[in-house]
This record gives C-alpha cells, structure tokens and sequence, in this order.
C-alpha cells in the first residue's frame, strides 16, 4: 500500500493506492486523476538560479515554463547549470529551447539589466 498527499485542491487526501491498483480516501474525482499520474507519470515544476557574466547580480532566477518527468530533473538541472548569462534579459525571456528534447523551456523570471 502507497499513501499519497494529494495536491490537487485545499483538502489534501491522504490517497491509498494498493499493488493492485485500487485507490481509497479521496474525496474528489480529482484525487484519482492525481494519483493516477503521479504513479504512471509524476511530473514536477523546477526553478533555479544561473550564474551571471559582467553584472552585479551574480545569479538569475530561471523557470522551466511546464512541468518535467520528476526522472528528469538531474538531467535538466546539469544542463541548465553550463548555462552563463552574459547580456541583459528580461523576464519570461526564453534562455534554452526545449531543453533536452522535452519540449520545455528554460525562461527567466526576472529581467537581468544593470551592469
């Protein structure tokens, strides 16, 4: 039996899934979907900070723009890590271009303009 939070709305089931896949306490139709995709495909959000080049701010705050597979989260972290901002940007600005092939991209989520 696996318990899991569901995140879905205010209420927070504590959702049981047992090995043959029946699901028990929830409360909403939306815990099932939840459940369901977090054990098939759990996705997750992913922010970080990049290095800056020639500014005073020394990092930048970055946003991938949709959710990743959680199995993919080292793999984007290690990408996005070779990156260096070297000119101004501004916020939402699309810094990588569907990372690894997974049709998201890395933004920025704050503009980047005094030197």
């Amino acid at each position: 039996m696996k318990e899991i939070i569901c995140i879905e709305c205010p209420i927070g089931c504590r959702i049981n899934i047992n090995e043959s896949g029946d699901i028990s306490n929830y409360k909403c139709k939306k815990g099932i979907n939840y459940v369901l995709n977090e054990i098939k495909n759990p996705l997750r959000s992913l922010t970080t900070t990049v290095k800056t080049v020639g500014f005073k701010k020394r990092r930048v705050a970055v946003r991938v723009n949709r959710e990743i597979p959680k199995d993919m989260i080292f793999p984007v972290l290690k990408e996005i890590k070779k990156l260096r901002i070297n000119k101004k940007i501004k916020i939402n600005e699309i810094l990588i271009e569907n990372i690894l092939n997974l049709g998201v991209n890395v933004i920025s989520t704050e503009s980047l303009d005094e030197d």
